[in-house]
């Protein structure tokens, strides 16, 4: 609760939001510190910020109060940006459990490189995770309903995603298989069918396709999902098909039709072969419209900002045409306003330069003149300047010159304060012992 608005929770309010009486908010905080819950930072001020751990505790409780599973097993899996553990539930299904935790060493540009956080400067990571698993639960139960091959979404509570457990193994580990021919068309053909849905993975690769014992496929990691309007969309498809193709050549040594010609020295694929993204057509029925996938237009844009800022409810409308004639013409009279507005800029801007240049003339002829005047009246301040330093070096010397005859005199005619000198007392002692 206190994490909404502060990186590091000050002390005093989480004891104001705790409302505990007599040191119970501290001996809590204790606790949970104990456990590595919580972390105390000193940093800034004295405050406390919550952990992984503790947002793991968070998330699983809630969705052990729902009934969704009722225990936890072993770690099954470690990514870059998430860890993935068995549950059960009360009748014995195994169920897997993605944690998603943003913000690993090895994963430090995920702002650059995700759009969870649009216009936001700042952020949080817990919160970043969060969003994650979000768009991932949405994206997972959505292409479910279409028949793609995803795990089936169960339910999703913070940074915690439950969906059901994938029997098979990471294509990565696989060695041989029976069909390797037919299993590469099914997996282009995955790719290219979600491109027909406005939809591109975006990281499908051999770490995020399952195969099981019967060949059976099927695609998991779905966060970083792009539409197909996005401004990358080309490169990203190109990309997911160029890893697919790589892995099959260099694992399974297959061999793709090419045509070379006899003019020119490169080589190019067959279209057969290798999918193109001018050749998709999109369908009517586009999942990235409906799952708000980014790079849609502005509008859409911006309904997905007030979506992730909370509680966004959606409203569809009757007519788009409409919608999209009003967007053209409200967009042309945004550019005959700003081409005006930069044409009486660029008037202003002129008249200011002119007035500058005549300030400066003016500017110029007024500094010629006082540097003139002022030459003058430095020499003449330098030449009095000169006058009083001779005239002091003078009287330095002078007095100088009679306090050395003084020193003389007085030491050659040195007398006691009785006004008889040293010597008249020596002749006097003598004297009296003749």
């Amino acid at each position: 609760m206190g994490m909404r608005n502060h990186e590091i929770v000050p002390s005093e309010l989480v004891d104001r939001i705790a409302g505990l009486k007599h040191g119970g908010t501290y001996k809590v905080l204790k606790n949970l510190l104990k456990y590595k819950l919580l972390h105390h930072d000193r940093s800034k001020y004295d405050g406390f910020r919550l952990t992984y751990l503790g947002y793991d505790f968070l998330a699983i409780k809630t969705l052990v109060n729902r009934g969704v599973f009722t225990g936890v097993g072993r770690q099954i899996g470690v990514g870059k940006e998430s860890d993935i553990f068995e549950v059960a539930q009360e009748d014995g299904t195994i169920l897997a459990m993605k944690l998603h935790r943003l913000g690993r060493t090895s994963f430090r540009a995920v702002k650059s490189k995700r759009d969870y956080l649009r216009h936001r400067s700042s952020f949080s990571w817990l919160y970043l995770s969060r969003l994650a698993a979000l768009k991932e639960f949405a994206f997972m139960k959505a292409l479910q309903e279409h028949d793609f091959p995803v795990p089936k979404a169960i339910d999703c509570n913070r940074h915690c995603v439950i969906m059901s457990l994938v029997q098979g193994y990471p294509m990565v580990q696989v060695k041989q298989l029976q069909n390797p021919e037919t299993v590469f068309e099914k997996i282009i053909g995955i790719v290219v069918r979600l491109a027909e849905h406005g939809l591109i993975h975006c990281d499908f690769n051999e770490f995020n396709i399952m195969i099981d014992d019967e060949e059976k496929i099927t695609m998991i990691d779905f966060p970083q999902m792009v539409s197909v309007s996005h401004q990358n969309a080309q490169m990203y498809f190109d990309r997911d098909i160029e890893c697919i193709f790589k892995f099959f050549r260099k694992r399974f040594n297959m061999t793709f039709q090419e045509d070379r010609d006899d003019d020119d020295t490169e080589v190019e694929v067959d279209e057969n072969s290798r999918p193109s993204f001018y050749d998709i057509t999109k369908d009517a029925n586009a999942l990235d419209r409906e799952l708000e996938a980014s790079g849609f237009t502005k509008k859409e844009q911006n309904d997905l900002d007030k979506f992730i800022e909370g509680g966004l409810e959606k409203s569809t409308d009757s007519d788009e045409d409409e919608e999209s004639d009003d967007e053209e013409q409200t967009f042309e009279s945004n550019e005959e306003r700003n081409l005006n507005e930069m044409n009486s800029l660029q008037l202003q801007e002129e008249e200011q330069n002119r007035s500058d240049e005549v300030e400066a003339e003016v500017e110029l002829d007024d500094n010629e003149k006082s540097e003139s005047s002022g030459d003058d009246e430095n020499e003449a301040e330098r030449d009095e300047e000169l006058d009083k330093k001779l005239g002091k070096q003078r009287r330095r010397a002078m007095a100088a010159a009679r306090g050395g005859r003084k020193s003389q005199s007085s030491r050659n005619t040195y007398k006691d304060k009785g006004g008889r000198s040293q010597n008249s007392k020596i002749h006097s002692n003598m004297s009296g012992c003749w």
